[in-house]
């Protein structure tokens, strides 16, 4: 029994039913927590787990058993823990996922056994258009949406000739693909690196000969806090704008602190977020965690507190998987990003905002909210899903 199982089941001890009179709700939990992008998956871990602890270790009134697995960045493993979760565990239910080129591969196993799915980070443009899955939802954002709030803002600050950068992956092209999509500019270079590439030495070089207005960069965890620590060395970081996906962050700001200060980020959510639920999904966060929690904790927070909503309408049950499915549908949860609901493919329409790397009101590096060019935005590719 893992540590998760443990502390869940210790929870249960302490429901007026008790663990062995209840009914469980069995929860496979698939993330990265090896490599450089472990970060992203501890803090989607860690805020689900918030959720729970919150709820008592429940979800929908049901006793709930967490089962983790680290996927280790590799599709192929990914697949095989789909298996074991789903065949050996017999989950109820899996959520989590990281990156995208695991998402895709998972979702094959995840479609061939009729498994509900809510994701909490990856969001490939397949899945949101030809390949969608009326038994998947996502509480975090379709890949390129993050960029095409950036390519907006990019034309509203008079930008003309931008220089791309992403990783060589799924991700990695969506996020190209929607900055494009909204951006009138000229694109003068799009560079392609390779997955948790360290070095930007070669790439920096070709960006400076190219003198663009700005840079635009999509580099997630540890790649995201090299690209920005090397950007600032080669002192291009204050000569040209940079805008951002994932590379600054609340996983990333910790170790770039000061240096990235400036920096612009695209993201759906920010910690400096007002209303009610968010204020105090961060005061407990940073209260449990020590940290200032990143959107990665957010929309895994809210990954939980969709799940107990929906459990909340089947009685706790996960029995009834048509039940369950138009229960998630109907997202009847207080969103820590505000106003939230979903597309018929099972992604979210929400807005999107333009944050700046700057000091918050306790003097720590964090983001600011500085712009939401996007309101109550879909995804690109809703059109093509079959689904009504």
């Amino acid at each position: 029994m893992t540590r998760t199982m443990i502390r869940i089941a210790a929870l249960c001890t302490f429901t007026l039913l008790g663990c062995a009179a209840a009914a469980q709700t069995r929860v496979g939990f698939i993330g990265t927590f090896s490599g450089p992008g472990a970060a992203l998956g501890q803090d989607q871990f860690d805020g689900f787990m918030l959720a729970v602890e919150q709820k008592g270790g429940k979800l929908g009134g049901s006793p709930v058993n967490v089962i983790k697995e680290d996927d280790q960045l590799k599709p192929e493993l990914g697949v095989q823990l789909v298996q074991k979760l789903v065949e050996k565990e017999k989950v109820d239910l899996i959520t989590g996922i990281t990156f995208s080129n695991v998402m895709m591969a998972t979702a094959k196993p995840l479609a061939a056994g009729n498994q509900i799915f809510v994701g909490s980070n990856a969001g490939p443009a397949a899945l949101a258009g030809s390949q969608c899955n009326a038994n998947f939802f996502f509480t975090s954002w379709q890949n390129d949406a993050l960029a095409e709030v950036l390519g907006k803002y990019a034309n509203e600050k008079g930008y003309r000739k931008v220089v791309m950068l992403a990783p060589n992956y799924q991700a990695g092209k969506d996020s190209i693909t929607g900055f494009k999509r909204y951006f009138k500019g000229t694109v003068v270079g799009e560079i392609y690196t390779q997955l948790n590439q360290p070095d930007y030495a070669a790439e920096l070089a070709q960006v400076e000969a190219l003198a663009p207005d700005a840079v635009y960069a999509f580099f997630p965890g540890g790649m995201g806090i090299n690209f920005i620590k090397q950007m600032k060395q080669a002192g291009l970081l204050s000569k040209i704008p940079l805008l951002t996906v994932a590379a600054a962050d609340g996983t990333t700001l910790p170790a770039l602190k000061e240096s990235a200060e400036g920096v612009l980020m695209g993201a759906h959510w920010g910690p400096d977020f007002t209303n009610p639920a968010n204020k105090a999904f961060v005061a407990a966060f940073e209260a449990k965690y020590k940290r200032i929690p990143s959107q990665y904790a957010a929309q895994s927070f809210d990954a939980a507190m969709l799940i107990d909503s929906a459990l909340s309408k089947t009685g706790g049950s996960a029995a009834n998987k048509a039940a369950l499915r138009d229960a998630l549908r109907q997202a009847k949860f207080e969103s820590v990003r505000g106003p939230f609901s979903f597309s018929k493919n099972g992604f979210p329409v929400q807005d999107m905002y333009v944050f700046q790397v700057a000091k918050d009101d306790k003097g720590r590096t964090s983001l600011k909210t500085i712009a939401s060019p996007l309101k109550a935005h879909a995804d690109a590719y809703v059109a093509e899903c079959p689904l009504r």
